[in-house]
């Protein structure tokens, strides 16, 4: 049953089971964590459960996907994989994750409400488009303030800073801008896309963290700063006891008041304060080759176990409960 009240915080999704135990995985380009995924869920031989790759053509409305699970790897690129798996949804299916909330929610609103639930973030403001967005001409942009108060953005943020967009992943459009005349060469190039402007955190440690079912944990060592095929650190030395559990807390705390089941959050350590730099990664990295056997084992073997849980779980209420962290 869909439920639905005026305010946001008040949309509830509750599921109905209407094919108890089937999982399905709807993915991309991934090579290897789909068909772990699979191949681990139908391993562990729990009675009434299966796992397979979907496939799919036409979608006919309101009609039930024939899942009670599944987990999404690729709507976040694919419109009409979104639109399938809310349809999913309104029929009962349990979708890691939630794709009613991810695709309405973007990083300059998670900073926001990191900011008031007490996780630390960088200073960050968001920019207009520098290009008008189609459709559109300067009347459209009647209410924005022309020129912007630069000198107010830039006291308030300082520089190094990065600008980036203000929802999107895969460091795309990100720039690391040291003056206002590198910010405005790097905005030129931005085009119609809405960006954010972050002061730059001089990290010493920076951490990418794993959590599943708003429960479980993973901290990885993470340096951004090496290509791409090594960012993950091995044989790192042991992370202080007292930054584990507050970047285990701050993990909890931020999927827990944003609903998300599937997530990476990503911190950069500096004086020993961790900030959240990115955390709306509702399909994050899982390949072998990129992030290691070991935390590959880990996120195959977190994900299994959490998608058997919630498909032989009885239909639950599934509520937006970000308002709740703001009082």
């Amino acid at each position: 049953m869909l439920c639905v009240a005026a305010p946001l915080q008040d949309v509830c999704l509750r599921y109905h089971a209407n094919s108890m135990g089937k999982i399905g995985v709807i993915y991309g380009m991934e090579n290897t964590f789909p068909p772990a995924l699979v191949d681990r869920i139908n391993a562990m031989r729990v009675e009434g459960v299966e796992a397979e790759h979907i496939h799919i053509g036409g979608i006919k409305m309101a009609e039930p996907s024939g899942y009670r699970v599944i987990v999404d790897r690729i709507s976040h690129d694919i419109a009409f994989y979104r639109a399938y798996l809310k349809n999913a949804a309104l029929n009962g299916a349990t979708i890691i994750n939630n794709p009613f909330w991810w695709g309405a929610d973007d990083k300059f609103f998670n900073y926001a409400l990191a900011s008031k639930i007490g996780v630390a973030v960088p200073r960050t403001v968001l920019l207009p488009h520098k290009a008008h967005p189609p459709g559109t001409t300067a009347q459209s942009m009647r209410n924005l303030i022309y020129p912007l108060n630069w000198e107010e953005i830039f006291e308030y943020i300082g520089f190094p800073a990065f600008l980036k967009p203000f929802s999107g992943g895969g460091w795309k459009s990100v720039y690391k801008v040291d003056t206002p005349a590198e910010l405005f060469s790097a905005y030129d190039e931005t085009g119609d896309l809405c960006m954010t402007l972050q002061k730059a955190v001089n990290f010493t440690d920076y951490f990418r963290c794993y959590v599943v079912g708003q429960q479980k944990v993973h901290i990885m060592q993470y340096d951004p700063r090496r290509p791409h095929a090594h960012r993950y650190v091995l044989d790192a030395p042991p992370i202080d006891p007292a930054l584990y559990r507050r970047l285990e807390d701050d993990c909890l705390k931020l999927c827990r008041a944003l609903g998300y089941d599937l997530n990476t959050v990503e911190f950069a350590v500096e004086d020993g304060v961790p900030y959240a730099i990115d955390f709306l990664n509702p399909a994050p990295d899982a390949e072998l080759q990129s992030v290691g056997k070991k935390n590959f084992d880990w996120i195959v073997d977190a994900v299994a176990e959490y998608a058997v849980e919630q498909a032989l779980a009885e239909p639950v209420q599934v509520t937006m409960r970000w308002a709740s962290f703001l009082s």
